[in-house]
């Protein structure tokens, strides 16, 4: 039993670390907000109809 709870305390641990680590990008990390434009061709937007054979 004694290496069962050594395991878990362990991975307790490192999940702590991990949820930590999620607080402290949440809290310091700010990102940067932009405009983007993106360029579609017309044809992708008004495809010339086959013609039947």
């Amino acid at each position: 039993m004694p290496t069962l709870t050594r395991l878990i305390i362990v991975l307790a641990i490192l999940a702590g670390l991990v949820y930590a680590g999620m607080v402290g990008l949440v809290t310091f990390v700010h990102p940067t907000q932009t405009e983007m434009t993106i360029r579609i061709p017309s044809e992708k937007l008004n495809p010339k109809p086959d013609t039947p054979k």
